[in-house]
């Protein structure tokens, strides 16, 4: 989402960004599911993109602010699909509407350069669904690199299977090398700049993978307000294992010039009715072309 909404109703919000490349393997098991090609067992190319959220590109990448990372899964017979994520397990708005609110409140002033602090307070008090986020950011330093950090649907999705069984789902990505937080020493000390040449360097070293776990939801379980979590208790299964091998710039990159639309899917998988999720599709259309155009 490039690392939210990209675009609410004219308001943009400005990401930085660095182009990936690797492959996922689905495992087989999750067949019994979805039908989704995702899951045979075999490679897919994917091309992505990490990004950090912010409405000012002089938000240091120390902020406490979601990390996104999006995937677009090259699928047999020119099909794609896309994943749109973030590091933290909720998002900050039940709505639209209400997300734009948090826009407009947590714009920085020019003349500070910080948002107007009786704005940001009043927009909490008005908008309970921003605390669930709120409260996680509060607790959760920021990540010391992409490669350390987890991430998550944050929306539910359908999986359809071979009978027309509907399951909801959620997942996330958990990395292989741990999720490792900066502790509030190092975010005295880090540069405000070390995110895209981290993530470069890593992949230069060697692949850097992430597990993807699939969540398994039960009826009653919330669908349609990606700020509500679910039961701790949910079964999980490994559904796969993404491996990136190479990272550039976004200038010039790969996914550049790719609109990662969450609804872009393949065969077996739906979207709930989350009004966010649904508001995305035309929200990154929209941004995609002001981002291309430069109007």
């Amino acid at each position: 989402m490039r690392g939210s909404l990209a675009l609410l109703q004219g308001k943009g919000v400005t990401t930085l960004t660095v182009c990936v490349a690797g492959s996922f393997t689905g495992d087989r098991a999750v067949r019994a599911y979805t039908t989704s090609p995702l899951f045979t067992g075999k490679p897919i190319p994917v091309i992505g993109r990490f990004s950090l959220a912010g409405g000012s590109l002089k938000i240091p990448d120390t902020a406490r602010n979601p990390r996104g990372l999006a995937l677009e899964f090259e699928l047999p017979k020119n099909n794609i699909h896309h994943f749109t994520m973030l590091n933290v397990p909720v998002f900050g708005a039940a709505t639209p509407s209400s997300f734009y609110d948090g826009v407009i409140a947590n714009t920085p002033d020019p003349a500070t350069g910080k948002p107007d602090p009786e704005k940001v307070s009043s927009y909490k008090a008005s908008h309970p669904d921003a605390q669930a986020l709120g409260e996680y950011l509060a607790k959760n330093n920021p990540v010391s690199s992409y490669a350390n950090s987890d991430f998550f649907s944050v929306h539910t999705f359908k999986f359809i299977n071979k009978n027309n069984k509907t399951t909801l789902v959620k997942w996330r990505f958990i990395p292989h090398d741990g999720v490792k937080r900066l502790s509030d020493d190092e975010l005295k000390a880090t540069p405000t700049r070390f995110l895209d040449q981290d993530i470069m360097a890593r992949t230069q070293a060697g692949p850097v993978r992430w597990n993807m776990v699939l969540v398994i939801g039960e009826p009653g379980d919330e669908q349609n307000n990606s700020t509500v979590y679910w039961p701790s208790n949910r079964e999980e299964i490994k559904a796969g294992i993404l491996t990136l091998s190479s990272a550039s710039l976004q200038q010039g990159g790969a996914c550049e010039k790719i609109n990662f639309d969450p609804l872009v899917m393949a065969q077996g998988v739906a979207p709930s009715n989350d009004p966010v999720l649904l508001f995305r599709s035309p929200a990154y259309a929209d941004s995609y072309a002001k981002r291309i155009t430069g109007h």
